[in-house]
């Protein structure tokens, strides 16, 4: 299903934006909520785990990442319902191993592996009013990408227009330590999935579309997608 661009344009989200800590007086909160969308359908089921991560297991895998260009801190797995945290389930799909599938209405994403398993990672995703859904795919990559607020976000938030020539990588950037720009028919759709460093965000609505997911979870994906990997979005 092709995107609806009179949704897309009401919350694009160029470079997309996570939640987070303020910046004279322009928050990542509210650059995510001015950020862009999720994608594509298929009939594909998923089954949970009746078994989540520890606490103090949780702590290791989100703990912090000191090799990074800029070094993430530990993230605040207190403030994750353990159902968000990183696990590998079982989940019924006709969809080839390594395609990405995001489930908004749930608030998870997930990466489809062998022998009828999925890995699932907590997401955030898009407030009432700015979902979608289709198919994608991941037409490029970044790395501590430059995020640059779409001019539709400057119109509803003026205070944006001071990145409108870009915003550096680096911990404060809303696109966080690693994005994959979702593309449909050799276009970017303007929609991404982007690493959040803001754990309250996760298991939320809170974007214009686009989808967060921890850092650290955020790398691991990354790291197994390779370009043009299919990226599936559910009907919320």
């Amino acid at each position: 299903m092709i995107i609806d661009r009179r949704t897309a344009a009401a919350g694009t989200c160029n470079e997309t934006a996570p939640a987070g800590r303020r910046e004279q007086g322009l928050s990542r909160r509210s650059f995510l909520a001015a950020s862009a969308a999720s994608l594509g359908a298929l009939g594909l089921a998923g089954c949970g785990t009746t078994e989540y991560m520890s606490l103090a297991e949780a702590q290791k895998v989100y703990g912090p990442v000191p090799t990074e260009k800029f070094p993430i801190p530990a993230a605040d797995v207190s403030k994750v319902n353990p159902k968000y945290f990183r696990a590998t389930v079982a989940y019924e799909t006709k969809e080839p191993v390594g395609t990405i599938i995001v489930d908004p209405s749930n608030y998870y994403v997930y990466r489809v592996e062998e022998d009828g398993k999925a890995t699932r990672y907590g997401a955030n995703v898009g407030r009432d009013g700015f979902r979608w859904h289709g198919d994608a795919y991941v037409g490029r990559k970044g790395e501590w990408a430059v995020w640059t607020p779409p001019k539709e976000m400057i119109k509803r938030q003026p205070e944006a227009a001071k990145w409108a020539g870009g915003m550096p990588g680096g911990l404060e950037n809303p696109l966080g330590a690693r994005t994959l720009y979702l593309y449909q028919n050799g276009q970017y759709t303007l929609y991404t999935i982007y690493a959040s460093s803001d754990p309250e965000s996760i298991g939320s609505g809170v974007t214009s579309g686009c989808v967060g997911l921890l850092s650290q979870d955020m790398i691991e994906l990354y790291d197994k997608t390779p370009v043009k990997t299919k990226v599936v979005v559910l009907p919320a």
